[in-house]
């Protein structure tokens, strides 16, 4: 993989970036002023940031692995030690798909009816490859997120989610959260 360097990265014009910080030259990143990365983050090969207007907030010790997707008009966060596995996509913008109106970025919004909303990715979350993550939701600490699953509706703390909607179907362990005092006492 093929890393941007420290100059290239400053010249892109993000909005804020730590130390540590891997990203791919492969990736695309659209409107950098409206992005935050934290320390410790990697961005693989081919994955597509493209921020909205409220923008995109990357936590601390993330990795968004290869064909990932985070797109729209709503705040994305990505909440410290969160992981996003390949291919998943997170939408903060999501066109309506009733029939009733017209739908795709070139119609002007008067015949659409696209929804934009926040999503908020918690600290510890891990969302499994192919998942996808739509407008309005909040998942909360310690959440997963099965592959294939599809994300319409909040996620309580520690909870295993799986399906298409995904629905809890088991809790998840809390040790992460002892392992990361540890972590950060060895880190300092």
């Amino acid at each position: 993989m093929a890393w941007l360097t420290t100059a290239e990265i400053n010249d892109m014009g993000f909005a804020e970036v730590g130390e540590n910080v891997y990203l791919s030259s492969k990736a695309s990143y659209y409107n950098c002023e409206n992005i935050r990365i934290g320390h410790h983050v990697r961005i693989d090969d081919f994955c597509v940031l493209s921020a909205g207007e409220r923008g995109i907030d990357i936590g601390n010790y993330i990795h968004i692995a290869v064909f990932s997707s985070l797109i729209g008009s709503g705040k994305i966060i990505l909440g410290d030690f969160s992981n996003i596995s390949s291919r998943v996509s997170i939408y903060s913008s999501n066109d309506n798909y009733s029939g009733a109106f017209m739908t795709n970025p070139m119609i002007p919004s008067e015949f659409t009816h696209v929804t934009h909303g926040d999503v908020h990715i918690g600290r510890h979350v891990i969302i499994g490859s192919g998942a996808i993550i739509l407008p309005n939701v909040m998942l909360e600490e310690g959440v997963a997120i099965g592959a294939l699953s599809l994300v319409k509706k909040n996620c309580m703390a520690f909870g295993i989610y799986l399906g298409a909607p995904a629905k809890r179907i088991n809790e998840r362990k809390r040790d992460e959260l002892d392992l990361e005092k540890a972590f950060l006492k060895k880190e300092i």
